[in-house]
């Protein structure tokens, strides 16, 4: 008798997962059941800006395996089908199918849960208006393209400055949409520490987004057809035609935590290196509903990112198909855009070296993407953070034009191998005028990190 395998989530982890297992075993040996709320599978989340903007020409292009091609694979996926229960001691899930409203229970020998993230809409008078948006899933970048193509106004309201509201931000100017972004905090972008976040913040002003910090939303004013008319703060109120909500994600963990599962500080799941939930034996879980270890600070994290999530999956499909992967933690590297603006971070801030009790020092430098003579140099801002007693790295952060954001890759790739910034800077990297200068922006910021340690003792 084969094994069953039940998944719970139907986008990267749950399908990367269930997909490795079926390549390790065939149907006589494992039955894969895969459960998806939504209409879709297998699709790029982090893409829905561009489509939205109009750089992606439609939906087809982000959605990597279609339902009907998991299907061709050995793998029943059952969409528009919510598992509402997880019992653990009976080993099945309940399943609500969404179109006629039955529901059934499913048996399983091992479980997968990738129930992914939720939007954190702020708890504010009109957050359900006609004409506020979250973009979290494929139907979300529907429904705002709809919204937008029945709208005859052209001013946008962005709540939140995080990566899917600066993303937006850029969507809805590229759509000739004159752009409010509303943020909590004093900079944008509060992945980066608040001298970095003003470097985008002035980019931003530069490239016509209006961006008003300090601002939380008090409320969603309406008209007379109950659709938004404006955003209030506690100051003052921004027309708004559209309103897209920017203001991050939890982990979706309702039904974990309704079946006892172990969560974490930040509301997520914790596993172990093979990502199985913690104190289970045959229950996994990988994606934007669990929490990772952040190998710089040692603590535990949620960094909802598809690259993750692809990632877990594979280790978890690979354990659960009898083979043996492990997930050993991230960095934090992340990278983003604005026009032509590019943001980068990896490794900690300085609040997060303060709060794990490292003793740090930093160095911000100005350098070009390629040498300061050839055509097209752009300048870009690198700020550096190394521990002050033994010049390891922590983090970087960098801010600039054409060339800037994926030279942080550089720096992730020396967290993870834990590197000295004097080690930094007889790294070897490739050079030639087009590319960057003699010396690049990375290494330049490594030698005064160097410095700036050995002059703190």
């Amino acid at each position: 008798m084969s094994e069953r395998l039940v998944v719970i989530g139907g986008d990267a982890a749950g399908m990367s997962a269930a997909s490795q297992a079926r390549r390790l075993k065939g149907p006589g040996e494992l039955e894969i059941t895969a459960f998806e709320r939504g209409r879709f599978s297998s699709y790029s989340a982090c893409g829905i800006p561009y489509w939205v903007g109009g750089d992606v020409s439609g939906r087809e292009e982000l959605i990597a395996r279609s339902p009907e091609e998991h299907r061709a694979r050995g793998i029943d996926l059952r969409t528009r089908t919510e598992v509402t229960e997880i019992d653990l001691a009976g080993q099945r899930v309940l399943a609500r199918d969404l179109a006629v409203g039955t529901e059934a229970w499913t048996g399983f020998d091992k479980l997968v849960i990738a129930t992914g993230a939720r939007p954190a809409r702020p708890a504010v008078p009109g957050i359900d208006a006609a004409g506020v948006h979250g973009v979290q899933t494929l139907e979300d970048g529907q429904a705002l393209l709809d919204s937008l193509a029945g709208t005859a106004g052209r001013r946008a309201v962005v709540v939140g400055a995080g990566y899917i509201g600066v993303e937006m931000a850029e969507a809805l100017l590229n759509r000739g949409y004159e752009v409010t972004v509303l943020n909590r905090g004093e900079q944008p972008m509060a992945t980066l520490d608040p001298d970095m976040g003003r470097l985008v913040h002035a980019a931003m002003d530069g490239l016509g987004i209006r961006t008003v910090g300090a601002s939380p939303v008090t409320g969603i004013l309406t008209g007379d057809d109950g659709r938004v008319r404006a955003v209030a703060t506690e100051k003052d109120e921004y027309p708004a035609d559209v309103v897209v909500l920017g203001t991050g994600v939890v982990p979706e963990t309702s039904l974990a935590e309704a079946a006892g599962l172990p969560l974490g500080a930040h509301g997520g799941l914790l596993t172990d290196l093979a990502m199985r939930v913690r104190g289970q034996e045959n229950v996994w879980a990988g994606g934007d509903c669990v929490e990772v270890l952040d190998l710089v600070s040692g603590r535990e994290r949620h960094v909802p990112l598809g690259t993750h999530a692809n990632k877990q999956g594979q280790v978890i499909g690979s354990n659960v198909g009898g083979d043996y992967a492990t997930f050993p933690g991230v960095v934090g590297t992340a990278v983003s855009k604005v026009c032509d603006l590019e943001i980068a971070r990896t490794g900690l801030r300085e609040k997060d070296a303060r709060e794990v009790g490292l003793r740090y020092v930093t160095v911000t430098v100005e350098s070009t993407s390629r040498a300061g003579y050839y055509p097209g140099a752009a300048p870009m801002t690198v700020k550096m953070l190394a521990e002050r007693r033994t010049g390891r790295l922590l983090g970087v952060q960098i801010v600039g034009r054409e060339g800037a954001a994926k030279r942080v890759d550089i720096a992730a790739v020396a967290l993870t191998a834990r590197m000295t910034v004097e080690q930094m800077t007889a790294l070897d990297l490739g050079y030639a005028p087009p590319f960057s200068p003699v010396w690049d922006p990375v290494l330049v910021a490594a030698r005064k990190a160097v410095a700036a340690v050995r002059a703190a003792g």
